[in-house]
């Protein structure tokens, strides 16, 4: 299909069509990194005409979005224009909302972190207690220049209404179902608002992983006084070759933390079911009358899995998570396990290995999902989430 055509039909919608194809363009640009593209590769590569990208290009130029990377070498013509990405005039801020501690970032359009803050929660205080945290949370990573964020992405715990912005009856917080946190935080902040599951922006994290890749970190200053966490492995993800070209378009991201759950990205994109609920990972029964859960049930992968946290028997933990890991691997036949949270972060070697080696004993095909640990935090997936709507992706 030529996307540019439509440009020039009756009865469609101008200003969408325009905002869809310079999106189009945002996306390749932002996959290109430093090095950028010609008109001509875009051309190619969006089905657009050449004055089409023209035009577009100039638009996004005169808007600060993008500018010139340099020529690329002549093949016998004149030398071709190369155009980039310029993530730093605009951001958005990813905010992880976990049952016992709070972290926010502020990232540019390349999705790399340039701001960071992270502090006690307590999520049993209350909604009204978060909603203040997440405001001071948010002003705190905030552009110093005053520059509003393009949009706010919140993580949190499931369940939850991702199209609706309300939380759910969130295992052992009652207090919270039913509160519209999307549309108490967008009244607050004066910004758009996401509200998804905290595995969900998990999974964003790390399937996204290959574009933090094609862009430098010196190129990102972090502001001074922010509290920068460096210990979270952001060159540890996925191969970024995985998510181009071809390659891996499938993942699970497996979250261990004060609970556990599961990011599903499939289709190139975050599979969140028809009622937000996809992902409940750590509820699946594996042991029939076997210790009972905080949701009500006996025997959960949840249960089981933190109760050999708690022992210090990690080995057995990660075997647990492999057991249940398999079965997803088993339903959805996904190229890569992704494993995150603060449990595995603390002994990333045992689940890695762990979890691998329960799926390789289980593997009905030799060639098995890869295991490997995120890369990515979930208030970085987040931020992720946030800035989609810019590159033209479902957030």
């Amino acid at each position: 299909m030529n996307r540019g055509s439509g440009e020039h039909r009756g009865g469609v919608n101008l200003p969408a069509l325009r905002g869809y194809n310079e999106a189009l363009l945002l996306d390749l640009l932002r996959g290109a990194g430093p090095a950028g593209l010609g008109r001509a590769e875009l051309a190619a590569r969006t089905g657009l005409t050449p004055q089409a990208v023209s035009k577009i290009t100039a638009r996004l130029g005169a808007d600060g979005l993008i500018a010139e990377a340099g020529r690329a070498a002549s093949t016998g013509g004149k030398p071709r224009t190369l155009l980039r990405l310029v993530p730093e005039v605009r951001h958005a801020v990813g905010v992880h909302l976990d049952r016992d501690e709070l972290r926010a970032v502020r990232v540019d359009l390349a999705g790399r972190v340039v701001a960071e803050s992270s502090g006690p929660l307590d999520f049993g205080a209350g909604p009204e207690e978060a909603v203040e945290a997440v405001v001071r949370a948010v002003r705190k990573v905030g552009d110093p220049t005053g520059l509003p964020p393009l949009g706010v992405g919140v993580a949190a715990p499931g369940p939850l209404d991702h199209r609706a912005g309300a939380m759910g009856r969130v295992t052992g917080f009652p207090s919270w179902k039913g509160f519209p946190l999307r549309g108490v935080l967008e009244g607050r902040l004066g910004l758009p608002v996401l509200l998804d599951k905290d595995t969900n922006a998990g999974a964003a994290a790390a399937a996204g992983a290959w574009l933090r890749a094609a862009w430098p970190d010196e190129d990102a200053d972090t502001d001074a006084g922010a509290d920068v966490d460096t210990g979270r492995g952001m060159d540890a993800g996925p191969d970024p070759d995985a998510y181009v070209g071809g390659g891996s378009r499938t993942c699970v991201y497996v979250h261990v933390g004060t609970g556990l759950g599961a990011g599903l990205w499939l289709g190139g994109g975050v599979y969140r079911g028809a009622r937000s609920a996809a992902g409940e990972f750590g509820h699946q029964v594996i042991l029939l009358d076997g210790p009972p859960c905080r949701c009500g049930a006996r025997g959960c992968v949840e249960a089981l899995c933190l109760e050999a946290v708690a022992r210090g028997d990690l080995t057995r933990a990660a075997r647990i998570l492999g057991e249940g890991a398999a079965n997803l691997v088993a339903l959805l036949d996904v190229d890569r396990v992704l494993l995150g949270g603060r449990v595995v972060e603390a002994a990333p070697e045992v689940f890695v290995a762990g979890v691998g080696a329960v799926l390789a004993a289980r593997a009905l095909d030799p060639a098995r999902p890869v295991v490997a640990l995120a890369g990515a935090g979930v208030a970085e997936g987040a931020a992720e989430l946030a800035l989609a709507p810019l590159f033209g992706r479902p957030g």
